[in-house]
């Protein structure tokens, strides 16, 4: 296995914001553009800049999502990535990103997700500039329109633009600075380049990008949306292009008897059987599944998706689980391809109802063919002793 070596660079990836002035029902990062959300361009452009340690600050609760989008951008660079939970302020969520970092970190870039198309060179220049000496470079743009200062409906006088610029991300830093510029804050700045300024370092300017724009207003949704569909429109054709082979992916699960209610396995309710305890239902041949899918599709475990600290899954059964997980499958560009479970308990029997359950596992993974096999342990072990139930899976995913 190659191990990516510790990377000079750290790009933070804000996207821990509302959208509220987008107003699509959710956080902003999470939108669609075309096929691929505001986040997924974003790190799209992150991972095609030079190498880094990426950390992406996402909403509460939508930490799952986020590290599926930051994976599935990653290709051979997953070893790079993480997630940590956003604050209440961008100053907050930036704080985060900054202790989410490793020690070997020197040169640190803050990017807002909502600059979702920007190119890779912004991040070269930005880069570059630290490295001949600036403690921080910003890209900015030359401000075009003419510029009025006014008191509520009058205009007072008119503003030089010469003198002015319009700042884009990523900001970039000298790790040091930045580090002690939050540590000193003692008010919240609209960015990162104010509050390094406030602590009394210059920040050079750098060429932006027109692309550099920010996702605010669902006119801007509409302009990103233009934009990606005129490139697509004129893209060279390909006729070679190696496609992304069959992946496979193992997963196991284990819940001991002693929940409360009715048991809950491989889809199916069980009444008169002991209950499995756990988070939500206890279901070790769903949980197991699941593990399986997401190991094949490089998209984490279970616990990152579905674990304690996301309670809208306390009681849930497995409809909910496969059918999250093959939503993730999708959005990564996979489709799941045949998935064999085996389960070793005493109880419950399932030659009765094995079709049953793999009619119920196969529809909730959008009719993917699921096997299922139960054996015992010849009273071997804690299923053996009948303290609980444990399975075993093995998962095949296909580019979608």
């Amino acid at each position: 296995m190659t191990i990516t070596p510790v990377p000079r660079v750290g790009i933070i990836v804000v996207a821990a914001g509302s959208g509220t002035r987008l107003a699509a029902g959710g956080p902003k990062a999470f939108v669609g553009i075309d096929g691929r959300s505001v986040l997924r361009h974003a790190l799209d452009g992150v991972f095609a800049a030079p190498t880094a340690q990426v950390v992406v600050v996402a909403p509460d609760g939508r930490e799952g999502d986020a590290l599926s989008e930051a994976l599935a951008a990653s290709g051979d660079r997953r070893d790079l990535v993480s997630v940590v939970r956003g604050g209440t302020t961008r100053q907050a969520s930036v704080a985060a990103g900054l202790d989410a970092l490793w020690a070997d970190v020197e040169i640190v870039l803050v990017h807002d997700a909502a600059r979702s198309l920007t190119p890779p060179e912004v991040f070269e220049r930005v880069i570059a500039a630290i490295d001949e000496g600036a403690p921080g470079a910003i890209p900015v743009l030359s401000v075009i329109d003419t510029i009025k200062r006014v008191a509520g409906d009058e205009i007072v006088a008119a503003v030089d633009r010469a003198e002015l610029a319009a700042a884009q991300t990523p900001q970039g830093f000298r790790r040091d600075v930045l580090d002690a510029a939050y540590a000193t804050a003692t008010e919240d700045f609209t960015d990162d380049a104010a509050v390094v300024a406030e602590a009394g370092h210059a920040v050079a300017a750098v060429p932006g990008h027109p692309l550099a724009f920010k996702i605010t207003t669902p006119a801007d949704l509409d302009r990103a949306r233009h934009l990606l569909g005129a490139q697509a429109a004129h893209a060279p054709v390909r006729l070679e292009r190696e496609a992304p082979l069959p992946r496979v992916g193992v997963g196991t699960d284990v819940h001991a008897f002693g929940g409360e209610g009715s048991l809950w396995l491989a889809g199916l309710e069980w009444p008169g059987e002991a209950p499995l305890s756990g988070h939500s239902d206890g279901d070790a041949v769903a949980h197991a599944i699941v593990d399986a899918l997401l190991s094949a599709a490089g998209l984490g475990d279970i616990g990152t998706h579905f674990g304690t600290d996301h309670p809208e899954y306390a009681g849930a059964h497995a409809e909910a689980f496969l059918g999250r997980t093959l939503g993730l499958l999708g959005e990564a560009g996979w489709r799941v391809g045949n998935v064999a479970v085996q389960v070793q308990a005493n109880r419950p029997r399932f030659s009765a109802r094995r079709a049953e359950a793999e009619r119920v596992l196969s529809a909730a993974l959008g009719g993917a063919p699921v096997s299922l096999s139960a054996t015992t342990t010849d009273g071997l072990g804690f299923t053996g002793r009948g303290e609980g139930v444990s399975a075993f899976a093995m998962a095949l995913v296909v580019p979608a």
